[in-house]
C-alpha cells in the first residue's frame, strides 16, 4: 500500500505484466507495420515511460514525437481537451500511431482524431497500454489494447496522482473504502461467538456475518445447499471449503456500504483464511484482527448441552457429536491462530464468565485495535 497526497493506493499490475503487454503490442505493431517506416506519436504526459519502452522494443526503423493535451483534475477526467504543444513535422502521406497510455472516456481521443483530421495523415492507427471498457463513450476504433481494466482510477508507469506517482515502474489501483474494520470472532462451538457478536456490532457499527445463520436459512428454506450443508452439520463435520466461501462472499457484497464485518464461523481453516484476505482484498480492505474466546473443553460440553434443550439443534443435544465438533475445531481451525500470529493480528480473550465480563475483555482488545 502507498499513500499519495491525502489517497491510499494498492499494488495492481506488476512490474512484469507491463513488460509482457509492451512486448505483445509491439509484435502486433510490427507484423501489421512490416517495411513502412511509421511515426509513433505519444500523448504527454502520462505515456512518456510507455513511449520509451515501446520504441526500445520495437526491431525495425521509426520515428518518435509527442503532442501534450490536459484532460485531468485530481482523479477525475476533464471535458475540456487543450492542445497545450502541438506538432512540429508535416505527417502527410505517413503511417502514425498513436501511443497512450490509458483511454478511458475517449475524450483525449476524440481530440487526437480532431487534431489528425487536419494532418493528411496516410493513416491512423490508435495503440492503448491500459483501456477502461466500461467508462469508453465514443466509437473510435482502438487498433491495439495491451491491457483492459476496471474503471478505476490507476497511478504508476506514468500516470500520475496530482503531479505524483509517474515515476513508480508498476500500476497502483485507488482504495476506495479507506475506513473499514473487519474482525474475525474466533473460539471453538459454544464459546459464545454469536451472543458476543450481537453487543459488539452495536457498539462499533459492525455488519455481523454468521456462517451458522448463513446455513441455517438455506436449511429452513430446504434448499439445496442447506439440504447439503445439514447433512454434514449433522455428523459435526464442517460444511466443504468452497461452499461456505461462495455464501460468505455473497453476504459480503450484499453489505456494499458496511462500515465493517464481525466474521462469526469463518474462515475456519487456512484455505478460508485465504480466501476471505481475497473477498476483503476486492473491497479495498482487509482483516483488522482475528479476537479469539478461549474456553475450556468441559465448560463448552455443559453449554451446549444446555443450549440444546432449547435451541432444537441436533448437534447441540448429542455428546458424542459435540466433542466431534470440538476435536474438529482443534485440528483443523486452531491453525488458524498461527496464520494471525504471524500477521500480528491474534488477540486471545479468556472467554469464561458473565457474558458482560467476557464482553468488556473484547471492548477492550477492540479499543486498542
Amino acid at each position: 500500500m502507498i499513500k499519495l497526497n491525502d489517497l491510499y493506493f494498492k499494488p495492481f499490475i506488476s512490474e512484469a505484466e507491463i513488460d509482457a503487454a509492451v512486448q505483445k503490442m509491439v509484435d502486433d505493431v510490427a507484423k501489421d507495420l512490416q517495411d513502412e517506416v511509421p511515426v509513433f506519436i505519444g500523448i504527454l504526459n502520462g505515456s512518456f515511460m510507455f513511449v520509451s519502452d515501446f520504441v526500445k522494443k520495437y526491431p525495425k526503423p521509426c520515428e518518435v514525437t509527442f503532442i501534450k493535451l490536459a484532460s485531468y483534475e485530481g482523479i477525475k477526467s476533464s471535458e475540456d481537451i487543450q492542445r497545450l504543444i502541438g506538432l512540429t513535422q508535416d505527417l502527410s502521406g505517413r503511417k502514425v500511431v498513436i501511443l497512450e497510455d490509458i483511454i478511458d472516456s475517449g475524450n483525449t481521443l476524440e481530440e487526437v482524431h480532431r487534431i489528425f483530421k487536419n494532418e493528411n495523415v496516410g493513416e491512423l492507427k490508435i495503440a492503448t497500454l491500459f483501456y477502461k471498457p466500461e467508462a469508453y463513450k465514443k466509437d473510435f476504433r482502438l487498433h491495439y489494447v495491451g491491457l483492459e481494466i476496471p474503471n478505476k482510477f490507476i497511478v504508476g508507469y506514468g500516470l500520475d496522482y496530482n503531479g505524483l506517482g509517474r515515476d513508480l515502474p508498476e500500476i497502483y489501483q485507488l482504495k476506495t473504502t479507506q475506513h473499514m474494520t473487519n474482525l474475525v470472532l474466533f473460539g471453538p462451538p459454544g464459546a459464545g461467538k454469536g451472543t458476543q457478536a450481537e453487543f459488539l456490532k452495536e457498539k462499533y457499527d459492525l455488519v455481523h456475518i454468521s456462517t451458522g445463520d448463513v446455513f441455517r436459512f438455506n436449511m429452513k428454506n430446504n434448499t439445496a445447499l442447506g439440504a447439503l450443508a445439514k447433512s454434514y452439520i449433522d455428523k459435526g463435520a464442517l460444511v466443504p471449503d468452497q461452499v461456505t466461501i461462495d455464501m460468505l462472499s455473497v453476504e459480503v457484497d450484499k453489505n456494499a456500504d458496511a462500515n465493517g464485518f464481525i466474521f462469526d464461523g469463518f474462515p475456519r481453516n487456512e484455505v478460508q483464511a485465504v480466501a476471505l484476505d481475497q473477498i476483503m482484498d476486492a473491497k479495498d480492505s482487509k482483516v483488522d484482527a482475528m479476537i479469539a474466546l478461549e474456553v475450556e473443553d468441559e465448560v463448552l460440553v455443559k453449554r451446549l448441552l444446555e443450549r440444546g434443550k432449547t435451541s432444537g439443534r441436533k448437534d447441540d443435544s448429542d455428546e458424542a457429536i459435540i466433542r466431534n465438533r470440538i476435536k474438529v475445531y482443534y485440528n483443523e481451525t486452531a491453525i488458524l491462530k498461527d496464520f494471525y500470529s504471524k500477521q500480528d493480528k491474534y488477540f486471545g480473550v479468556d472467554g469464561f464468565g458473565s457474558i458482560s465480563d467476557i464482553t468488556d475483555r473484547l471492548n477492550l482488545v477492540i479499543d486498542k485495535l
